[in-house]
């Protein structure tokens, strides 16, 4: 979502950081070009405005410390603020043993129902007895959608029915605790297309009876400005307490995520990055701050690899490198998400890639259904593989005959690579004349 911003504000401080020393003049421009891509990013006039400020303050006449240039200190202060924006330390709802109620409001179609699920699978994951009561009565088939939501977490939901008055869903709701004890109780409540008094009632009614810890205002990053507002407004009657920033994978200018901390002032506790269960992240300011500047996010990738769990990635030695470890790998490594996304974690990547790199995921599917339409002993043993075999297979994954053997040679190749390396980690290393090992070409679908 910030990739323009953060191409543009990677140009103008690749520009400055060449410069040993600085004068004020230099500085004032280059704050006036980041004023620009900014607003153009769709940041709040004032936000951008105060950011240009408070950076150009600390710029001029600011001492270079260390082994610093001042263009390096420009990119430090830069980065520094942009932290600042997005609400310095990182903070995420504080939770007690028992009692918690998050209380989920926001306008129909930023992602409130999806957001409760991911939500219950969060919290379910570090060992929270999750309920989730589906409150929308406006939506039709919202709370049909939380159900199954519900199912496919393993967690119990409440439905409230058509009509319900607020003290009868508190009713409802103590009964079910008595006899199922739940620690964390998520509320979907009922959003409009847009904002009135009928839903502000309706909101402000049901929070009274409920008195929930957390009052959460989910918002869609696909509405720019407008979310700015909407944020207002529902602070203004139900107080809100943070907010959960929706579709953050998508194609928005990301202006109104930078906007919402220093706008509303309330932190940004999550972030919505795909549509799966699993797509929901705690949001660290310090990150999405190296992201936009290029500088990676190491500890992002290191959490999304744990929460794969990569260890099944391990092989018994190179040269047993088989088909079926080639696919448990793909597996793994996929649970991490898309693999371009995941390049752009790595620092230095994400400016580092060729214009138009692309990583077709399809592909990799493919290279799953090929494997996947092999027998056991195929993939354990691939030098069985003949050209009938290779017909069937090819048959059985809607690939050609051609695909099979790209993947098998492929295969060969990586094994042989695995080989080397093991040799190179070695005591001698490169000391005994050995050459440095040949990269197996790209896979279908991976483009440079």
């Amino acid at each position: 979502m910030f990739e323009a911003l953060g191409n543009k504000l990677q140009d103008i401080l690749d520009r400055v950081g060449r410069e040993s020393k600085l004068t004020e003049k230099q500085v004032k421009e280059a704050m006036r070009e980041i004023r620009m891509a900014l607003l153009e990013a769709d940041v709040n006039f004032t936000v951008a405005k105060d950011f240009v400020a408070r950076v150009t303050e600390k710029a001029v006449g600011q001492e270079v410390q260390g082994s610093l240039t001042a263009g390096q200190t420009v990119v430090k202060l830069v980065h520094d603020e942009l932290i600042q924006t997005l609400g310095g330390e990182a903070k995420q709802p504080t939770l007690s043993n028992e009692g918690n109620v998050f209380f989920l409001v926001g306008l129909q179609g930023a992602g409130k129902t999806t957001s409760a699920g991911k939500l219950a699978a969060h919290y379910k994951s570090k060992g929270r007895r999750v309920l989730l009561v589906a409150a929308d009565t406006q939506r039709p088939a919202a709370r049909d959608q939380l159900e199954v939501l519900a199912r496919q977490v393993g967690v119990p939901v409440l439905k409230v029915n058509d009509h319900e008055t607020p003290q009868e869903t508190k009713r409802r709701l103590d009964e079910f605790l008595k006899t199922d004890f739940r620690d964390l109780v998520i509320v979907d409540t009922a959003g409009r297309l847009q904002i009135d008094e009928a839903l502000m009632d309706q909101l402000a009614a049901l929070q009274t009876e409920l008195q929930p810890t957390e009052t959460l205002l989910v918002v869609d990053a696909m509405t720019g400005q407008e979310a700015l507002n909407v944020a207002r407004v529902f602070d203004e009657r139900v107080h809100l307490s943070g907010l959960i920033i929706t579709k953050m994978d998508g194609d928005a200018r990301g202006g109104a995520a930078l906007s919402a901390r220093s706008v509303t002032g309330k932190p940004i506790y999550f972030a919505g990055v795909s549509e799966k269960l699993t797509g929901l992240e705690p949001f660290y300011p310090d990150r999405v701050a190296g992201r936009i500047l290029g500088m990676g996010d190491v500890l992002g990738l290191i959490e999304r690899a744990q929460q794969a769990d990569l260890k099944a990635m391990e092989v018994k030695k190179p040269g047993d490198f088989d088909l079926e470890d080639l696919l448990v790998q793909l597996r793994q490594i996929r649970k991490m998400g898309p693999l371009g996304d995941l390049l752009k974690l790595i620092p230095g990547m994400s400016r580092a890639l060729p214009e138009g790199f692309n990583i077709d995921e399809k592909q990799l599917q493919r290279i799953d259904a090929m494997i996947s339409s092999m027998t056991i002993k195929e993939r354990r043993n691939p030098k069985i593989i003949d050209g009938r075999r290779r017909k069937r297979i090819a048959a059985g994954s809607g690939s050609t005959v051609q695909d099979i053997n790209r993947l098998l040679k492929m295969h060969e190749q990586m094994k042989e690579m695995m080989k080397v390396l093991q040799r190179l980690s070695g005591p001698g290393g490169l000391g005994k004349g050995m050459k440095p090992p040949r990269m197996p070409p790209m896979p279908p679908g991976m483009k440079r």
